[in-house]
C-alpha cells in the first residue's frame, strides 16, 4: 500500500549500480529507456550531494586474467569476456553520472554491490536507509536489494531510475522486489529527492507477505500503482 514516508538524510546513503556506456551503446546490452534512467540518476545524485548523503558508484567489470571468473562465463574467441570486459571502453561509467569529488567507484564482477565490503562500511556510518538505482533491474539491482535486506538495511528502491532489457523485464523485476521489500519502499525519483531533502513523500510498502499477484495483462497497471 502507499503511505507517507520520512527518512533522516543523516542515516541514508545512495547506491548507483552499473550505469555504464554498454547499456546505451552495446546492442547486446541495451537497457530500455536508459536515457530516462541516466536523467533520473542525475537528479538523485544532485539531491544526495545537496543533502550530504554519501554516494556509492558501482561498475560491473570482468577481468578474465584475474582468476576469479566463473568457469562458464561467456568468452570471445580471443579469451576476453563477452561483455563488460576490463579493456572495453563501453565498460566505463556514463560521464553524466560519474563520481565527483572523491566519491568511490567500486568495481565488481558479481551481481550484488555487497561483495565489495559495502555492508560493513555502511554499518560503521550508522546508515539505515539505502536509495538504490541502476541496471539491470532483475539482475544486479535485484541482487543488491536482496543482500541489503539480509543485512537489515531499509531500501528505497527508485523504480524510474532503474531499467532492464525490456519494459516487461523491468516492471516484473520491480514487482518481484516490491513483494518482499519489508521495511523498505518503492519510490519515484521525485519522491526520493524529497526524502533526501528531509521532506515527507509517498512510497509503496508491502503490508503482508507477497501482496502483489500479477498476470501478464496486469503487470503494467500494478507497476504504475506502486
Amino acid at each position: 500500500m502507499r503511505q507517507t514516508l520520512c527518512i533522516d538524510p543523516a542515516r541514508a546513503a545512495a547506491i548507483f549500480i552499473d550505469l555504464q556506456e554498454e547499456h546505451r551503446q552495446d546492442k547486446r546490452l541495451l537497457a530500455v529507456e536508459f536515457d530516462r534512467v541516466i536523467s533520473n540518476a542525475q537528479r538523485l545524485q544532485e539531491a544526495a550531494r545537496a543533502a550530504r548523503i554519501p554516494l556509492y558508484h558501482y561498475a560491473y567489470v570482468v577481468d578474465v586474467q584475474a582468476g576469479a571468473t566463473r568457469a562458464f562465463h561467456p568468452r570471445l574467441p580471443d579469451g576476453r569476456s563477452a561483455f563488460s570486459d576490463k579493456d572495453d571502453p563501453f565498460s566505463a561509467v556514463c560521464p553524466e553520472v560519474a563520481p565527483q569529488g572523491g566519491e568511490p567507484l567500486m568495481i565488481k564482477s558479481e551481481a550484488s554491490a555487497f561483495g565489495t565490503g559495502l555492508g560493513q562500511d555502511l554499518k560503521q556510518q550508522g546508515i539505515e536507509w539505502l536509495f538504490v538505482a541502476g541496471v539491470w533491474t532483475e539482475a544486479c539491482v535485484d541482487a543488491t536489494v536482496k543482500d541489503a535486506l539480509k543485512l537489515d538495511f531499509r531500501v528505497a528502491l527508485v523504480k524510474d531510475a532503474c531499467a532492464s532489457g525490456s519494459v516487461a523485464m523491468h516492471q516484473t523485476g520491480i514487482l518481484n522486489l516490491a513483494n518482499r521489500l519489508y521495511g523498505g519502499a518503492v519510490v519515484t525519483t521525485e519522491a526520493a529527492c524529497r526524502l533526501m531533502a528531509g521532506e515527507e513523500a509517498e512510497g509503496w510498502t508491502p503490508q503482508s507477505p507477497v501482496p502483489i499477484r500479477y498476470e501478464a495483462e496486469t503487470i503494467g497497471a500494478l507497476y504504475e500503482a506502486l
